[in-house]
């Protein structure tokens, strides 16, 4: 298979904060898989939202554990607090997190750029829509079309989008990640590379938190899972939190297995979308033409749309008359924009709930836009 070099990590580091794939395919191990009930204990009793708000993160901390081997006060206390929360055993999430290390690498590739980097959408879109990605994303779904085809039908989800995700995330299992899970998201929960944002470290404690239930659930290996430096997991790059509450077992095997069985990582990923707000037979970007003068007005850089189509009229934007279907035309709509900041341009588009679904996978413009392109540009391709 294929490694990349550290650098380009970095650069899918500032790209997919929570959905960057890393350098190595990882090839089907037992630990990947994901039983789809709890195979011990029998039943947890686990509240999905509760998380320990005790812990803290300071850049740069290593004093997990003290001289004797025994974990450090926050620690111990973030350890009990879970323990309290889901009924797991103290010492078994003490024995779990004795095991975790500090992970420089991982510190370092999550580390915000010293230097200030001027967005660009050309660039970004271009770095994951181009010839290796795309050839390899029709080859994906010409193998597996049958499979592809069904997921869409049963979720309502185009079956270009669910290929496009998997080629955006990790060009269809090329580089699904070579970091141990647990020790990158105990660094960054713990030791995330920027105190000026709290609430970094406490998402990547809440997705250690959930690893540690799915360890014990039996769901999956934490000791031995990997992926990438932000702790996504398999061809779809679900972050643990995603596994437990949206992968889905759709080959009905008793696992959920997210490397290798492709009826289980393509409904997750149509799973996840629809539990964000999909809304099937629309589509991402409504068929309209704006005035870019008036659009940049009605842009809020929020990720859920606050708009419709009558207010929208203010912008002046008019409805493609080669398009017949005018479903979106009832949903609420949000004006996006895609900036070029060196030029001081930006393209403008009129973003329907499923653009914002897409964004619940990345919190991203460009991600969504790109995978947006990216999926029409594939159906073109295959269509031909």
């Amino acid at each position: 298979m294929f490694r990349k070099t550290r650098l380009v990590q970095a650069c899918f580091c500032s790209l997919l904060i929570m959905g960057c794939a890393t350098s190595q395919t990882n090839s089907p191990q037992s630990s990947h898989h994901v039983p789809s009930t709890p195979s011990t204990p029998s039943a947890l009793t686990l509240d999905m939202e509760a998380h320990p708000k005790s812990g803290s993160s300071i850049h740069g901390r290593q004093d997990y554990f003290q001289a004797d081997g025994s974990l450090s006060p926050y620690l111990y206390e973030w350890a009990q607090e879970l323990a309290q929360l889901t009924n797991i055993p103290f010492a078994r999430i003490e024995a779990l997190l004795k095991t975790a290390n500090y992970n420089a690498k991982v510190a370092q590739l999550m580390a915000p750029n010293k230097g200030q980097i001027k967005r660009s959408w050309s660039t970004y879109k271009n770095r994951f829509i181009e010839p290796i990605r795309i050839k390899a994303g029709l080859e994906f779904w010409d193998q597996h079309a049958d499979v592809i085809q069904r997921t869409a039908q049963q979720y309502g989800v185009p079956p270009e989008i669910l290929v496009s995700i998997i080629g955006v995330e990790t060009i269809y299992g090329r580089y699904t990640g070579d970091f141990r899970v647990l020790d990158a998201l105990l660094t960054l929960g713990f030791s995330y590379p920027d105190n000026s944002r709290p609430e970094r470290g406490q998402l990547f404690r809440d997705q250690l938190a959930d690893l540690i239930v799915l360890d014990y659930q039996g769901k999956i290996d934490a000791n031995t899972i990997t992926g990438s430096f932000a702790g996504a997991i398999g061809l779809p790059q679900f972050m643990p939190g995603s596994l437990m509450r949206y992968a889905v077992d759709a080959d009905n095997d008793g696992e959920i297995d997210l490397f290798a069985s492709l009826p289980d990582i393509l409904a997750s990923v149509a799973n996840f979308l629809i539990e964000h707000g999909w809304q099937p037979d629309i589509p991402v970007f409504a068929p309209v033409h704006l005035n870019d003068q008036k659009a940049k007005d009605w842009v809020d850089g929020g990720l859920t749309p606050k708009s419709n189509w009558n207010t929208l009229l203010q912008a002046q934007a008019v409805r493609d008359p080669n398009t017949s279907s005018a479903l979106w035309m009832s949903q609420p709509l949000g004006v996006i924009n895609l900036v070029e900041e060196s030029q001081g341009t930006a393209e403008y588009r009129l973003a329907t709930p499923n653009f914002y679904a897409i964004t619940s996978y990345n919190r991203s413009y460009f991600y969504a836009s790109t995978v947006s392109d990216f999926a029409d540009l594939l159906a073109q391709r295959r269509a031909q």
